[in-house]
């Protein structure tokens, strides 16, 4: 089934099934990074161009797999080495990279609407790789694939996204995808870093971890975002760490065998302790992999679109 999108540039809005395509695509394309041949001709031709503009290790190096693994052409662009130290407006760069005759963009910037603004002023297929606080689509897809293959379905499953909610892109991915596969959705962490629209999107609210853990199936636990000042919003990472740090002693007492979550890079001891970081309880490096078969399938499915 072709998908109803053009481009990805969050979940907000996107239809349960094209997510459903999305995801079962995704299926496929993961028993094919098992195969000791790891590629296929699919997107062979084509020309994807990874815009970044903001550092990244997994989501960048899981896009040129992605996108090498479907034997497209990909560019990796460089801002530290490109006429951007020039002075060259972004939407100059854009137009002269599509000059070359490019196919797809894979776009990552610090600015929310970035994409979005990138469909305006291209004919490429633009596919968000994170834009500012606003959305992270194709991590939320991961999410959700990693959560399903681990428990079966979506439909009815508790989930908890922990954390700095208020400066994150992922948990909104999150929330609007799970919420249209039919979870139920809930975030967890200081009064501070919850923002105060998020009730209005359908989630429930808590402020105390024992309570999100002993009420929700899976933990999606986010990265404190130093970065992006989030520091500010509580008074110490000690004491983040002692009132919503997930360790085996707090899941020993609320509930064992609850599935844990994490997009990465991992503060260990702070979000995570080591022990839980690499316990039977998590499946952080299975979002990994997952993320690669997920890419291929939308970059697929929007690469052989009419």
């Amino acid at each position: 089934m072709a998908l109803s999108i053009k481009h990805l540039l969050g979940l907000d809005g996107v239809s349960r099934e094209d997510i459903q395509e999305i995801l079962d695509t995704a299926v496929t394309f993961r028993e094919v990074i098992e195969r000791p041949i790891k590629k296929v001709p699919t997107l062979q031709g084509k020309t994807v161009v990874n815009l970044f503009y903001e550092n990244s290790t997994r989501t960048r190096i899981s896009f040129e797999l992605a996108e090498r693994r479907l034997s497209a052409d990909s560019l990796n662009f460089s801002v530290s080495t490109s006429s951007v130290t020039k002075g060259e407006s972004f939407k100059d760069t854009v137009r002269n990279i599509e000059a070359m005759k490019v196919d797809m963009i894979v776009v990552r910037h610090a600015s929310a609407g970035v994409p979005q603004y990138l469909t305006r002023i291209s004919g490429s297929k633009i596919i968000n790789a994170g834009d500012g606080t606003h959305e992270h689509p194709t991590q939320g897809l991961l999410d959700m694939y990693s959560i399903r293959e681990k428990l079966g379905h979506l439909e009815g499953v508790r989930v908890c996204i922990v954390g700095d909610i208020s400066h994150s892109r992922v948990a909104l991915s999150n929330i609007y995808g799970l919420t249209t596969m039919g979870a139920k959705v809930s975030v967890c962490g200081p009064a501070t870093m919850i923002p105060p629209f998020i009730k209005e999107l359908g989630v429930d609210v808590y402020y105390n971890i024992d309570d999100a853990i002993q009420a929700n199936d899976v933990l999606n636990v986010l990265r404190i975002q130093l970065e992006r000042k989030a520091r500010e919003y509580f008074p110490s990472i000690r004491e983040y760490q002692k009132f919503y740090g997930i360790d085996t002693q707090r899941l020993e007492k609320n509930k064992k065998d609850v599935l844990i979550l994490h997009p990465g890079p991992i503060n260990r001891g702070v979000e995570l302790s080591a022990e839980v970081a690499d316990g039977e309880h998590q499946v952080i490096l299975d979002q990994v992999t997952n993320g690669v078969a997920v890419r291929m399938a939308v970059l697929f499915l929007l690469g052989t679109q009419n």
